[in-house]
């Protein structure tokens, strides 16, 4: 078996719900994952839009630190640098310059866009503040990686 994740709001490459993007509540998805590989000790989660039209994905979810024991993450978690669920992780700037989750918001009439959120198992726990970007998790990461798996989803306005 391998590293899985999984949501109970959406189905892998199934449309995320209304509730979960812009255009709705604006809720991060509840997301739970298993089997995580041996030595894991902590998880960084991104969540990104790949079909953006720009150079580079457009960023909607930058979360780590989270304990390798944390079973997922609840729904609506805070856009704030220290959500306290799980304990002790941080969130980090998403493209906007916000913390935290912003749902799918595609331009009007630009099709269907596919949401990346991808799970990164760690070799260890890094010391890192909050508010970082993409890039600069994606740097510090680099060298402790087991394994990462993503989940995809769709919206389209």
């Amino acid at each position: 078996m391998s590293l899985s994740i999984r949501s109970t709001a959406f189905a892998e490459g199934h449309a995320i719900p209304r509730r979960h993007t812009g255009d709705g509540e604006d809720l991060s998805p509840p997301l739970s994952w298993s089997t995580l590989p041996p030595g894991t000790t902590e998880l960084a989660l991104i969540v990104d839009d790949p079909d953006a039209p720009r150079d580079e994905p457009w960023v909607h979810w930058v979360l780590y630190k989270i304990p390798a024991t944390a079973p997922g993450l609840t729904e609506g978690i805070p856009p704030v640098a220290r959500p306290g669920q799980p304990a002790g992780a941080v969130q980090g700037k998403n493209t906007w310059g916000s913390l935290g989750y912003r749902g799918p918001a595609p331009p009007k009439g630009h099709g269907v866009h596919h949401y990346h959120f991808k799970l990164y198992a760690l070799d260890q726990a890094l010391d890192l503040p909050p508010g970082l970007e993409k890039h600069d998790l994606m740097n510090a990461m680099s060298g402790h990686l087991l394994g990462h798996v993503e989940l995809v989803g769709t919206y389209q306005r």
